[in-house]
């Protein structure tokens, strides 16, 4: 095991599989000199070159769509989204082509795509360079869709996204690139998809948190602890596939769920989860399924305004009064 920031993790992940399979390469906008605006490809042109570290115009098309052709002839490409809010220029390309063409070739073609790159708040970079994308491609079938919320996940989801033959979207946050966190050493750590970790056992309510919302979620049980109230709180990791039987397991123990993303709540991923709990669930619960998300307004530039439109801790041990008091 090394400490690894969550950055170093996802650099070395790439590194090792670039260095273990030469069908692996990467392509995004500076990251080859520059090594990504996070440092999350720093050093890899060095040592694989220009060829398998390709720096690309401002052509998110374009680049998108070499990658799928690079797949479907055989090659294991990583894109690299300088911001994630960009993949909306290139949604043609992902929607009606990466995320179909499998099925539309009957299953003789494989597309072993990731797609990976940092959202969300913490920087104040505004409405443009801090969204929250991952519920547009949760309801697209093809996409697996992976939210990893500490440099141990990371680096374990992340390899299984490079060996998957299906385009994967990989999201991380930019919050969270500076986390540090025990990681194992070992070239072939794989996390499996679907897989999700009960972060905090508890009793009285279960939280469902992805991402930065995740350590949010972990920090409102602590102080709710505190109150003789205890959380259970489940990172689910990816949101496709989904591992409801974990959260189904935790709600029958506590009688009460409470999702947490920083997505905007109306129509987030929290809304698909919370039907699936209710859908699956209803008999053990002992109040109605909590939501919390973004609130439905851009996201300011301003970081006082930034925080005050995403969830907080205060936020979260608020709603879990709500359900435990209902």
């Amino acid at each position: 095991m090394s400490k690894k920031k969550y950055a170093v993790a996802i650099r070395d992940v790439i590194a090792e599989e670039m260095r273990s399979d030469e069908r692996v390469f990467v392509m995004g906008e500076d990251i080859g000199a520059l090594g990504g605006v996070f440092g999350c490809t720093r050093g890899l042109q060095k040592e694989f070159g220009t060829l398998r570290v390709l720096d690309t115009p401002i052509s998110e098309s374009g680049f998108v769509g070499i990658g799928i052709g690079a797949a479907l002839t055989g090659m294991r490409p990583v894109i690299d989204f300088m911001y994630l809010d960009f993949v909306y220029v290139a949604m043609d390309q992902l929607l009606n082509q990466a995320a179909k063409l499998r099925y539309m070739y009957g299953g003789r073609a494989s597309l072993p795509l990731v797609i990976r790159g940092q959202q969300g708040v913490g920087r104040g970079n505004a409405g443009t360079h801090s969204q929250s994308i991952e519920a547009f491609f949760t309801h697209i079938p093809g996409f697996k869709v992976v939210m990893p919320s500490n440099a141990y996940d990371a680096a374990g989801l992340l390899r299984t996204a490079i060996r998957e033959n299906n385009p994967v979207m990989f999201i991380e946050h930019k919050a969270l690139y500076i986390q540090t966190e025990e990681v194992p050493d070992d070239p072939d750590f794989m996390i499996p998809f679907g897989q999700a970790a009960v972060k905090r056992s508890g009793s009285d309510a279960t939280i469902v948190a992805t991402s930065l919302m995740v350590s949010r979620a972990l920090e409102a049980a602590e102080r709710l602890a505190e109150e003789g109230i205890e959380v259970e709180v489940i990172d689910p990791r990816t949101l496709i596939p989904f591992d409801i039987d974990t959260v189904i397991t935790s709600v029958k123990k506590t009688g009460r769920a409470l999702v947490v993303h920083e997505a905007h709540k109306n129509n987030g991923p929290g809304s698909e989860i919370a039907s699936q709990i209710m859908e699956k669930g209803f008999r053990y619960l002992d109040a109605p399924v909590a939501r919390l998300g973004a609130k439905a307004c851009t996201l300011p530039f301003s970081l006082v305004l930034e925080n005050a439109v995403v969830p907080s801790v205060e936020d979260i041990i608020q709603s879990v009064h709500e359900i435990c008091y209902h």
